[in-house]
């Protein structure tokens, strides 16, 4: 009897389960792999950093799972209010997978954070990779200063981007719109700003490094920020070189001839926003580090600045009927089982931690948990999302779907991008139905 899986989520998580899925039943399986949009590949299209086109390459490992027989890409289907709910789809599968990652920010927490011109980093990512979601965003780039919340690599992409000349996205799929507003803005100060100090960041080498390499702007780093030097042999061979890096920043000082600055500030806590009716400034707090936690020292700074990015993290969206842990911005699980039939992987699972790649080993794990618990119970799968699709108006993108989208999109080009994409869904639509 065939074994019939459904799974919420089509970014590295959901394909990585699907592809570890296949072996199920003796290989007698059937998976549909659902979208909200008609786009597959979530975190790869729409949150990695266009300038970084070797990671996406990764995709292509998900197009050969997609193209198989058993697998099925049923995009424009929402799961959750207002859509598809998972008792819906606990009927018509044998078990189901979430693997919607964690789109939305997680809260600041403090006051002013409504204010016009506080932006998620998923937002702001959004906008210039060209998610549906996010497309009209308009970040307001007008103002001189801007400050970048987080000492991840989120923060750094940021930073990086908004510091571009539009002549250094070649190669890059970053859409239009965004390339046209960054060419035309004003910024000149971009403050990276961390709670803790230059041993604790979570950046990567690749990205600090880049930050060296940018036309216009020059990294700026405050040398009475590190610790002793000799304490850098105690690091983690990635983290010894970040830290490199930010001694090589601060000790060669900024280029005079490079009129953007990016400063890379530590020990610092945001504290209030500032303004208005808009962003005018952000209150930080300096902190200090004890026994390896940040600290308030009571000592308060204020920064001017038009726009703030936080960069502290990322929640999954509850979905109803699905118990949700909202301290840690996930679903409630135990090792990926949330229900009887009803399970959770990736960030979904975990929350968001980890690379791309530590999506693979959660997804396999995940299939090995289905294997040891379900046993196909002659439900009709995708012969039962199918109608009920219908019956709610809801009209199924398939990958060969995609597929005229993709052309669609490379065909769409400018210069030397890999493409130019549609970022209102009803243009995908109509391409794919073209």
């Amino acid at each position: 009897m065939t074994l019939h899986l459904a799974i919420v989520g089509s970014g590295p998580a959901g394909y990585y389960t699907a592809e570890a899925a296949q072996k199920l039943n003796g290989g007698d399986v059937r998976i549909d792999i659902i979208d909200r949009l008609p786009t597959p590949f979530g975190l790869i299209r729409a949150g990695v950093a266009p300038d970084h086109q070797s990671i996406k390459a990764v995709s292509r490992r998900y197009e050969k799972t997609a193209l198989t027989d058993n697998v099925r890409f049923a995009g424009n289907v929402s799961v959750g209010e207002g859509g598809i709910s998972i008792d819906e789809l606990l009927g018509l599968y044998d078990a189901v997978v979430l693997a919607t990652g964690a789109p939305t920010d997680r809260p600041l927490g403090i006051p002013g954070e409504g204010l016009p011109g506080v932006l998620g980093s998923a937002a702001f990512v959004g906008w210039y990779n060209g998610h549906p979601d996010f497309a009209d965003l308009a970040p307001p780039l007008h103002s001189e200063s801007v400050v970048v919340i987080g000492n991840g690599n989120v923060a750094i992409d940021c930073a990086r981007i908004i510091a571009k000349l539009p002549e250094e996205f070649e190669g890059a799929d970053i859409v239009q719109h965004a390339v046209d507003a960054l060419g035309a803005s004003q910024v000149k100060l971009i403050r990276i700003v961390g709670r803790r100090g230059p041993h604790q960041v979570s950046f990567t080498p690749k990205e600090v490094g880049e930050m060296g390499e940018l036309a216009r702007a020059t990294p700026v780093v405050d040398p009475a920020v590190f610790p002793p030097v000799e304490e850098d042999d105690a690091l983690e061979p990635g983290l010894r070189k970040v830290v490199t890096a930010l001694r090589g920043f601060a000790a060669a000082g900024p280029d005079p001839e490079k009129p953007v600055r990016v400063h890379f500030d530590f020990f610092l806590r945001p504290v209030e926003v500032l303004g208005d009716g808009k962003v005018e400034a952000l209150r930080l707090e300096r902190t200090r580090l004890i026994d390896g936690r940040a600290e308030g020292t009571g000592e308060m700074l204020d920064i001017p600045c038009g726009m703030v990015i936080s960069c502290i993290g990322y929640r999954t969206i509850p979905i109803a009927g699905v118990p949700y842990d909202e301290r840690g911005g996930r679903f409630v699980n135990e090792e990926g089982r949330i229900s009887p039939g009803l399970y959770c992987v990736g960030w979904a699972r975990r929350g968001p931690t980890g690379t791309i790649g530590t999506n693979r080993p959660d997804g396999f794990a995940i299939a090995d948990l289905i294997a040891a618990e379900i046993t196909p119970a002659g439900k009709p799968g995708r012969a039962g999302l199918d109608p009920l699709a219908a019956e709610k108006g809801v009209d199924i993108v398939t990958f060969r779907d995609w597929q005229k989208i993709d052309a669609a999109e490379v065909a769409r080009a400018r210069g030397s991008a890999p493409r130019e994409k549609f970022v209102a869904v009803d243009d995908m639509m109509t391409t794919a139905r073209s």
